[in-house]
């Protein structure tokens, strides 16, 4: 199954290059959940993707080196954070152009102004 790169799981999945269908990374039941945490966020739903590579990268690869291999389990996971970073910024700037100095004030049909008369 393709992934679907014009729904919020597939443009998360772009943004954290989860991309290898074979192998992906994170469920989307996984990625369901940052976005219900996130309030449909894509951006900091991705960040919390991110963080959460970068944790399983630091418990799962440490830093090992052999004969002749080495991995760096921390330098990745600070990478991955580094980037998630990235994505909360995004995210704020978006809100900060949305905002344009207004507030939403909620609707209350049957609320009236304050020194407002009763009427029946």
């Amino acid at each position: 199954m393709a992934i679907d790169l014009t729904s919020d799981l597939g443009r998360i999945r772009l943004l954290t290059a989860d991309l290898n269908e074979a192998a992906l990374l994170l469920t989307d039941e996984h990625l369901r959940g940052y976005l219900d945490l996130n309030d449909g966020n894509v951006y900091r739903s991705a960040a919390d993707a991110l963080d959460a590579m970068a944790t399983s990268d630091v418990l799962l690869s440490r830093k090992i080196r052999t004969q002749d291999l080495s991995t760096d389990g921390p330098a990745v996971a600070a990478d991955l954070r580094k980037q998630a970073a990235v994505m909360r910024a995004r995210a704020a700037a978006a809100d900060e152009a949305d905002a344009d100095g207004f507030e939403v004030i909620p609707f209350t049909p049957y609320a009236r102004l304050e020194a407002e008369e009763y009427r029946l």
